[in-house]
């Protein structure tokens, strides 16, 4: 589960009953403001990815049928972004870091006629380079998931880009309800739903087992547990 817009502060401890979270909280003059996180389940084979970027983004990789690796992100309107922090051929560019394949979704702030806008802005060309820079696919298909309320307009800011491997792997979906937010949630569903998680392995607690209450219920005598000599 990708989250934009956490507005955590790092004095905030946020826990979720089965579920690891890793989280980049953003503060700006002592306040909150943006931030990322990503939930998932405790049962998953996982390993947080360390990202080195200036970027509200975080990372993990997880086994679900592939290995593959999870991206939230966030890119604020009023932020500058380079090019250079997204696609160029650079260690500490953001796509570099991810061991593909990947999928990377979010709230980019960005229009495109390519995704159904009816104009283009600077962040939407640089989202266009990056998929075409990348070789980077789009999950998302025509539905908006961006209200906005002072022009009750829909738009789509939010944008699910993966590495062609997985394209075919995923159906997109976007909720129809707000739930007093803006924007309407992503939601990513495997094409066939043959997963299986794994299972924790069985453990047994011998230490807390009442045995004299064992033996005396199973009836179990003396002679019927006594060792036998090894050499008779």
């Amino acid at each position: 589960m990708g989250l934009q817009e956490t507005l955590l502060s790092p004095a905030i401890e946020a826990k979720i009953k089965n579920y690891n979270i890793i989280r980049k909280d953003n503060l700006q003059n002592e306040r909150s403001v943006g931030g990322v996180a990503i939930l998932y389940l405790q049962n998953l084979p996982s390993k947080p990815v360390h990202l080195n970027t200036t970027l509200q983004a975080v990372a993990v990789q997880v086994q679900i049928k592939t290995l593959m690796a999870v991206c939230s992100i966030y890119l604020p309107l009023s932020q500058t972004i380079q090019q250079s922090e997204l696609d160029v051929k650079s260690d500490l560019t953001l796509v570099r870091q991810l061991s593909p394949p990947f999928i990377i979704l979010g709230d980019w702030n960005d229009h495109s006629s390519f995704w159904g806008s009816t104009d283009s802005n600077t962040r939407g060309l640089q989202i266009e380079k990056l998929m075409s820079d990348q070789n980077l696919c789009l999950l998302n298909d025509s539905s908006h998931a961006f209200f906005h309320l002072p022009t009750r307009t829909f738009h789509t800011l939010d944008l699910a880009l993966c590495s062609p491997f997985l394209v075919a792997k995923w159906n997109f979906n976007v909720d129809n309800n707000l739930y007093n937010s803006d924007h309407f949630a992503l939601i990513l569903t495997l094409s066939s739903n043959d997963v299986i998680l794994p299972k924790r392995p069985s453990r047994f607690i011998f230490d807390k087992t009442n045995w004299q209450l064992f033996q005396e219920l199973a009836g179990l005598t003396t002679e019927m547990i006594q060792l036998a000599d090894i050499n008779d």
